[in-house]
């Protein structure tokens, strides 16, 4: 039930502004998923860093976001979506300035986990605003508009960063800025205060801080073993902590204490399709991270592409994707989420096989590099739309929130897995034509692993939009 206060704020507040915040603070959140890869070689020649060092500028976002986005909703549903929110877009913006003011690589990777902190506060609480402010009939149109957020982000985040690398490295993080002081200042005046009075349990933040050491552990073995062998006592210690806390994570989420929030919710598990969905995005997410740094290797290293040359270059790929995310949408709903999500996934698995049989040393994008783009991008289209439409159809509304929030940690953590994956695939040789193929096989085998995957959730439909 919402209080006097929030029906009132409510019924004043202006939707479209609404919207425009929200859609600006998701947008930077999904646009530094995406900007920092280009930037890649101007850091390591900046700060003097290893491209295995540097991994951490993209893992410590990651993995950072995908374990707070289902504590940070729960908080929001305690003490107020508006509050985390704002909270979470302030707390981005100063992680973005320290970024931007970083000394070194350590230094760096510390403001990027500032910086996750804020983006799962922004990203948990930002559908929930705006089913609060839309009436019924407008809520289609309104999550339409949040959900091409991220495609128009994945897009623009490559030619952006290329551009602005041209000037320093430092500006991918300072351009943040502008738009988070200006989201802060209307947000203020125009968001409406929603909370769940029902919600009364808090956070495990053990349960969270076991799934960063799981996880953390994981990509650093995957990281190091390279380098110092895959028998060597760090590298098999660190692969023994990641099980064990991947246990203790499980463990601890079965037996969680009343009034704490598991941070693994195990009976959605239950649902073959949510199951699914999730090991299918996150195998296809591990591919993603994989296919982006290992271009920007590439063509930086092996076509000796400028950072912006890069940036544009990578354009068509995210941008026949966030076309084809609507009219994917609609054909799930005609023969089936887990189908149109398989062929997204194969088509993605053929780009990365183009790329592995066809691209030789010298440069030719249009006939080369293009065509994997292409297939690729559609590949993105097709996919992450009916995999996030499955698990709504698996889960009962009362479930939608919390499913959704584990959903898009699975995503995160496929992506951290997927540069670790890359960096041990090509270990150093990322410019060089052997190890580009190996990283495009990586690719390829785990795309085809998410279509299989997809294939078995089989003809979900599209659910109506639940009642909030």
């Amino acid at each position: 039930m919402r209080t006097t206060a929030e029906r009132r704020n409510s019924t004043t507040t202006r939707p479209g502004l609404v919207l425009l915040v929200v859609s600006a603070a998701v947008f930077l959140a999904s646009l530094d998923l995406f900007i920092v890869n280009v930037a890649f070689p101007a850091l390591s020649r900046s700060l003097d860093a290893s491209t295995g060092a540097l991994s951490w500028v993209l893992n410590g976002y990651t993995i950072g976001f995908a374990a707070l986005l289902a504590p940070a909703g729960r908080v929001a549903d305690r003490i107020g979506r508006r509050r985390v929110f704002l909270t979470g877009l302030a707390t981005f913006g100063a992680g973005s300035l320290g970024c931007a003011l970083a000394w070194g690589v350590g230094s760096l990777v510390a403001f990027r986990g500032v910086q996750s902190v804020g983006a799962a506060m922004v990203t948990a609480t930002s559908l929930a605003l705006l089913l609060h402010t839309f009436a019924p009939a407008r809520r289609a149109q309104a999550i339409a508009v949040w959900s091409a957020v991220g495609g128009v982000a994945a897009a623009l985040g490559p030619p952006i960063g290329g551009l602005l690398v041209e000037v320093s490295w430092r500006w991918v993080f300072l351009v943040n800025l502008p738009v988070v002081v200006a989201a802060l200042a209307v947000g203020l005046r125009v968001l409406p205060e929603s909370r769940d009075a029902a919600e009364t349990r808090r956070p495990d933040v053990v349960g969270t801080a076991l799934l960063v050491l799981a996880v953390g552990a994981l990509a650093y073995a995957l990281v190091e073993a390279p380098e110092r062998g895959w028998g060597d006592g760090v590298v098999l210690g660190l692969l023994a902590a990641a099980v064990v806390a991947g246990v203790l994570v499980v463990a601890r989420a079965a037996g969680a204490p009343l009034g704490l929030v598991p941070v693994l919710p195990l009976p959605l598990f239950r649902a073959r399709a949510f199951s699914l969905a999730c090991l299918a995005v996150a195998a296809f997410m591990a591919a993603f991270a994989a296919m982006l740094l290992g271009n920007v290797l590439w063509l930086t290293g092996g076509w000796g592409y400028s950072a912006i040359e890069a940036g544009f270059a990578l354009v068509p790929g995210p941008l026949v994707a966030a076309l084809t995310a609507v009219p994917a949408g609609r054909l799930g709903a005609r023969i089936g989420c887990g189908v149109v999500a398989a062929a997204g996934t194969a088509l993605f698995a053929l780009g990365g096989l183009w790329w592995l049989t066809q691209i030789g040393a010298d440069a030719h994008y249009a006939t080369q590099f293009l065509p994997g783009q292409l297939l690729t991008g559609l590949g993105v289209g097709l996919a992450l739309t009916n995999l996030s439409a499955a698990v709504s159809s698996a889960l009962p509304p009362a479930a939608l929130a919390t499913g959704s929030a584990t959903f898009g940690a699975a995503r995160q953590l496929g992506a951290t897995l997927g540069v670790a994956l890359l960096l041990a695939a090509v270990a150093g040789n990322g410019g060089a034509l052997p190890g580009a193929d190996r990283g495009w096989l990586l690719v390829t085998v785990l795309a085809a692993g998410a279509s299989a995957l997809a294939l078995a959730i089989g003809r979900a439909q599209h659910p109506d939009l639940p009642a909030r």
